[in-house]
Order: C-alpha cells, then structure tokens, then sequence
C-alpha cells in the first residue's frame, strides 16, 4: 500500500497516559513489512504479574493466537512481543517455528520463561514471517526497556490504522489507588467474536489470574464484541490484559470488592473499541445502534448486528440516505422473532415508522440533517419483549475497497 492513509475525520487525541508500575516498553524497528517506522514492540512485566487473555473464534487462528492459548493457563507473564506487517497466519509449521522463536529470543534475553513469554502479530495473512528479524533486534529492544510509552507503544502495533488507540483510568482497590491503562489496534476485518484485532491492557493492581480473566472476558463481551466494520473476523483477533500487583494492593477475587475496578476495566475496553470503529476503513461516520424490545438481550444484540453489517444499511449512511426501508430488511435477515406490524424505527430520535408502516405526517427533513453529522443514531423496537443491546459500526465508502483493494501491493 502506498503511503499512509488520511487521518480518519472521526479520530480521536489520545489522552494522557501515565507509566504503570511493573511495566517497561520498547519499540524498535525490524522492517518486517514497513520501513522508517517502529513496527515490534516488547514490554516487560514485574515477576508475579497475572494475566487474562480472550481469543478470536475464528477457526483459522494466527500461530500467535494458538501460542497464547496453551501458555495463558499458567496464569502469570514476563513479557509481551508484538509486531505489525506480517500477521504470521496460514504459514503451517513455519508459523509454530517463527512464534517459538520469537518467544524463545525474548526469554533467554530477559532472562525469564518462553512460556511466560506472549505474542501478537497484525497484518498480512499467508506470508512466511521472518522471526529473525524480531530475533535480532530484540537485545536493542531489551537495553531499551524503560518506563511505559505507551503512545509509542500504540503507534508501533498499527497496520491500515489512522491514528493511534489508546485509553486509561483509575479505580479503588482495596483502599489502594490503582491504574488500568490500554492500547489497541483495528481498522479493517473487524466484526469480533471477542476483540478487536490486538488489545493490550496493563494495570498496576494485584488481582489473581481467574478473577481477571473473569472481569475481561464479561467486558469484552459488551465492548469489543458489540462493534463491527465489516462483518469479517480476523484470524489474530487477541485481548491480553496484565496486572503486575506493584499497587500493593491486597490481592481479592470478592466480586463486590473487585466492583470499582470491573467498572474503570469495563470504561478502558469501551473507550478503545469506540475508537477502532472511529477509524473503520475509509470510514466518515460513526453509527450507533439500539434494538428495544426483543425477546431476549441476545436476540436484541443479534438483530443490531444484522443492522450493523448489512452494506446496504451502511451504503445509505454514507450517502446520507433516510432509507428505512434498509433497516426494516437487516430486521427481517437476522433470524430472530419479529413482526412487521409492530416495529418500529427511528433516527436522530425522530421516528419514522411505527406499528409497521410509515409515522403519520413523518417529516424527513430533521432525518435528512441528523443523516448529514458525522454521528448516527439508529433505534428500533421490535416491540416484542424486554430484550435490550447496542452496538456500533461504521459507514461503508468507496475508501473501505481503495484501502483493501491494495492492502498487498
């Protein structure tokens, strides 16, 4: 692909983000796919960190994807090894080769366990990953290990992206002040079965491994998995979240103790999956969905993402088209209960259709506006139940096929 993208006109600054205790960063640069930029990053974790990771569903998983799965029950990490450019898929037995490489390099370098070691990889699929190229930088990366750059850290792990993702809060624990922060990467193939393509999240607190991984895999569940680009899940889809226990903290699994920190986790993972659909590719809107009475909440959620992925729904948004008639269709496609003569449909708040036909004296033009913002807002009640989701997802531009049309060349 031919030089860097315009910067998506829904981006987002990236906040102030604060050093977590037990974390060291580096990034350096391999030249795996790109030139004159960091492109793997390394960092470092306090003995004694515990880990919590949740994995693509994919059924043809990146070889980093299956390591992280049989190392991540030992439940603690020492370090972390991602790169961009080679998504070190589909490559066989030299994908195993290039992952214990890469694992092994980074542990006989820090002096630590190639099964504490865990790995990422983003970007093409199908091509032989040069592991000797990580292997090689990764003494630099080691003597450059120091504090936690996590801007740095965000830019380092991004392919097709715009703009770096990151978030951060704080939370009681224990009476303890403690920090969670995050960094994550996705633009394209995005339409997760847990994550968006990586998520690395760090925090200072001490929790036991079952505990976090609980806590991450119920807020994955209503974050990361509740958006979607393009309705393609990737074979790298990978969230990692590391707790070094350097806050002191007493370590608890108490869900009503753990309850500040399931929230300030539950804000960082919301903040970082808004900002990968705000850079969906070639995307020039941000669309929100809310289904109402379904028969279930997974009904609910099922229906907003036959919504969210439909590209005749997502072709009229970017054309700014008040077509309803799209979305009564994505309804009807998603294979839950629903009857025509009780839905009902709005946009920017105003609703058009209700009890299956059009709204009385509906004026579109306040929908007209609301069509031409940067920010959608879709509602439908199915008006069968109590069942309640949203989701979100992008527009769909002649920028989504520029950029992927080329991605290889």
């Amino acid at each position: 692909m031919a030089g860097p993208l315009p910067v998506s006109p829904l981006a987002l600054k990236l906040p102030a983000l604060p050093a977590v205790d037990g974390v060291r960063l580096a990034v350096g640069e391999a030249g795996i796919r790109y030139h004159g930029r960091a492109d793997v990053l390394l960092a470092e974790f306090a003995e004694g960190t515990t880990v919590a990771g949740v994995f693509t569903k994919n059924l043809c998983p990146g070889a980093p994807v299956t390591w992280c799965r049989e190392v991540l029950p030992g439940g603690t990490a020492r370090a972390l090894v991602v790169n961009a450019g080679n998504a070190n898929v589909f490559n066989g037995v030299a994908g195993q080769r290039a992952v214990e490489a890469t694992a092994g390099a980074a542990a006989k370098t820090l002096g630590v366990k190639p099964e504490e070691v865990f790995l990422a990889s983003t970007g093409v699929i199908g091509e032989p990953m040069p592991a000797q190229k990580i292997v090689a930088v990764m003494a630099d990366l080691a003597a450059r290990l120091g504090g936690s750059d996590l801007a740095a850290a965000a830019r380092a792990i991004m392919t097709t992206d715009t703009f770096p993702k990151a978030a951060t809060r704080t939370a009681r624990l224990g009476g303890v002040e403690v920090t969670i922060a995050g960094i994550a990467k996705g633009s394209g193939m995005i339409a997760p079965d847990m994550a968006t393509m990586l998520s690395f999240i760090f925090t200072d607190a001490a929790v036991p491994s079952p505990a976090l991984q609980a806590m991450l895999a119920k807020g994955v569940d209503h974050t990361f998995n509740c958006i979607t680009i393009d309705s393609d899940t990737s074979t790298s889809d990978t969230v990692l979240l590391f707790a070094t226990g350097q806050a002191r903290n007493k370590p608890t699994d108490d869900p009503a103790h753990l309850a500040d920190f399931r929230r300030a986790l539950g804000e960082v993972l919301h903040d970082l999956a808004m900002a990968v659909v705000r850079d969906g590719e070639g995307a020039q809107k941000l669309v929100k969905i809310t289904v109402d009475g379904a028969v279930s909440n997974h009904s609910a959620k099922k229906i907003g993402m036959a919504i969210a992925n439909s590209p005749l729904v997502k072709t009229a948004i970017a054309g700014e088209d008040a077509n309803w008639g799209r979305i009564v269709m994505a309804v009807g496609k998603a294979g839950e209960p629903a009857d025509r003569d009780k839905l009902a449909i709005a946009v920017g708040g105003t609703w058009m259709a209700k009890s299956g036909g059009v709204v009385p004296g509906y004026n579109e033009a306040p929908v007209v506006a609301h069509m031409k913002g940067r920010e959608i807002e879709i509602e439908v009640d199915i008006g069968l139940g109590q069942g309640r989701a949203t989701v979100w997802t992008c527009d769909l531009t002649h920028g989504y096929i520029d950029i992927n049309g080329s991605y290889r060349s």
